[in-house]
């Protein structure tokens, strides 16, 4: 997909954005959605599909019909609902059926996940190991990340500060391969947990490197994918990932708070979870109650209480969009919306900055703007109804979802953030520091 010119006046950037606008494939994708304003925060909460409204409509009709008969008689049916959402999601992230289940929160299957692997690598408990090892990670996670980590070690009994690997980053920004690298060599790690796209920057890490990188130094490699899923393409099972977790909210759109997903290899399937449930039982025995926990095959063995339903709904409608676009259209459309975004920023004085890696590849689905005044701008540009956020220092953080998002938006905003900064408009609001994930 070409990325139009920023080089003419702004008439003429006005005609060509419209022009990509009208020879994009993806375009009539835009009129399933309700996108308020100038919404430039999909990768915060993505905006309301009629599929997905539709899919909770029926959720909440199948309830009204069959109460708790709904666990077997809706179509489809309660009980494995979560077995067949992670079916359908698993072509996303490149995984076999059995290795996807949807179930929790992110942060809670971190904490299963991590626990689990954690373990495995310890012989069952690594309290009681000779010698435990570290998990890795860096210092740009998003905290939930280091959180669940630092509680899975405590309840081990070891110190968070002497059993955490923390990667440090030379600019601020981004990561490179070579600093996690020269971590594993240096350190004796037991698993490396690293996010797909850094939550802030927008640095997209090379996983497949990372990943053979961690299993050459005997490590398990598992991956945070808040950031990507449903905007970057995803090979887990070929590039062997270990385990991976993600939110459906952002680019996948299945609303506020929505059911979260995680990956686990088929090699890693005899893993006993750390965190067992119910829900993680074996279908075909789970209401024997046994008291003996007998695991399900797969991911879902992962899953701890019983799937709600209506956190859950919305995310089936939601695939049927994204699945129907394609994840590989969607990429590409992505990194035409960025590259443009960051061709246009470098129209703006030059107190504004990209705090993004410029090239594609190593980009995720937005664009750290930087400047002193990041937290009052962006104030500025959501009350004139364009909706971006803040990153504490100094980040506005622009994420052009391109399922609902067109060129002219992105033009949109850049020229109201020059409109804004020209006339002095940020100063009417108070600075200081704040945001939402």
């Amino acid at each position: 997909m070409e990325t139009p010119s920023v080089d003419a006046g702004p008439n003429a950037r006005r005609v060509a954005a419209t022009a990509a606008d009208d020879a994009d494939p993806l375009a009539s994708f835009r009129e399933r959605f309700d996108v308020p304003g100038t919404y430039m925060d999909g990768n915060s909460l993505g905006a309301l599909s009629t599929d997905a409204e539709a899919s909770l409509d029926r959720a909440v009709e199948q309830w009204r019909e069959h109460a708790v008969e709904g666990w077997t008689d809706a179509d489809p049916d309660w009980f494995h609902y979560g077995e067949r959402l992670g079916e359908k999601l698993a072509p996303l992230v490149g995984a076999r059926d059995r290795e996807v289940a949807v179930c929790g929160s992110t942060t809670a299957n971190i904490h299963t996940l991590i626990a689990t692997f954690y373990d495995a690598a310890n012989d069952g408990s690594a309290a009681n190991a000779a010698n435990p090892g570290t998990v890795l990670v860096n210092d740009l996670d998003f905290p939930t990340d280091h959180y669940a980590i630092r509680a899975q070690l405590r309840q081990r009994g070891l110190d968070p500060d002497a059993h955490l690997t923390v990667v440090e980053s030379d600019d601020g920004r981004t990561i490179t391969p070579d600093a996690v690298e020269r971590a594993l060599r240096e350190n004796d790690v037991d698993v490396l947990f690293l996010p797909s796209v850094f939550y802030r920057s927008g640095q997209l890490l090379d996983i497949e490197r990372l990943t053979d990188l961690a299993h050459e130094h005997g490590a398990y490699a598992g991956f945070d994918l808040a950031h990507s899923a449903g905007v970057v393409p995803h090979s887990l099972h070929d590039r062997g990932v270990d385990f991976a977790v993600w939110c459906h909210y952002k680019y996948l759109n299945a609303g506020p708070g929505a059911i979260a997903g995680l990956f686990c290899h088929e090699s890693n399937a005899d893993l006993h979870p750390a965190l067992a449930g119910w829900w993680g039982h074996e279908k075909e025995t789970q209401f024997e109650m046994r008291h003996e926990f007998t695991p399900a095959a797969g991911a879902g063995r992962f899953q701890i209480g019983t799937i709600p339903i209506l956190a859950a709904a919305p995310l089936d409608g939601a695939l049927d969009v994204t699945l129907e676009a394609g994840i590989d259209r969607i990429r590409e459309k992505s990194v035409a919306l960025t590259d443009y975004l960051v061709d246009l920023v470098g129209t703006l004085p030059n107190s504004f900055a990209v705090g993004s890696p410029r090239a594609a590849s190593r980009r995720g689905g937005h664009v750290a703007i930087e400047h002193p005044e990041a937290y009052r701008l962006t104030e500025a540009l959501k009350a004139r109804d364009v909706v971006v956020d803040f990153r504490p220092p100094n980040v506005i953080r622009v994420a052009p979802a391109p399922l609902y998002t067109g060129f002219e938006d992105v033009l949109d905003v850049i020229e109201t953030l020059r409109g804004v900064y020209e006339t002095r408009a940020h100063e009417e609001f108070e600075a200081r520091s704040g945001g939402v994930t």
